[in-house]
């Protein structure tokens, strides 16, 4: 368990930084590049492995 500071903050949180922030234009490009990335990935069929594990999980254990 850590200590607390009289900040309320963890000794934990004071060593680890937070991300530094985004502007608003970066966020937007990494929506728009994700969302476009996820769309072809979603439109194309699914390959033979993934077949093989999905017909796995629906078949019964004994």
């Amino acid at each position: 368990m850590s200590k607390t500071r009289s900040d309320g903050s963890s000794t934990a949180d004071a060593a680890r930084p937070g991300p530094p922030p985004l502007n608003a234009g970066i966020r937007r490009h990494l929506g728009i590049s994700l969302r476009s990335l996820y769309a072809e990935i979603l439109s194309e069929p699914p390959s033979a492995r993934i077949e093989a594990v999905l017909a796995r999980l629906g078949t019964p254990k004994r």
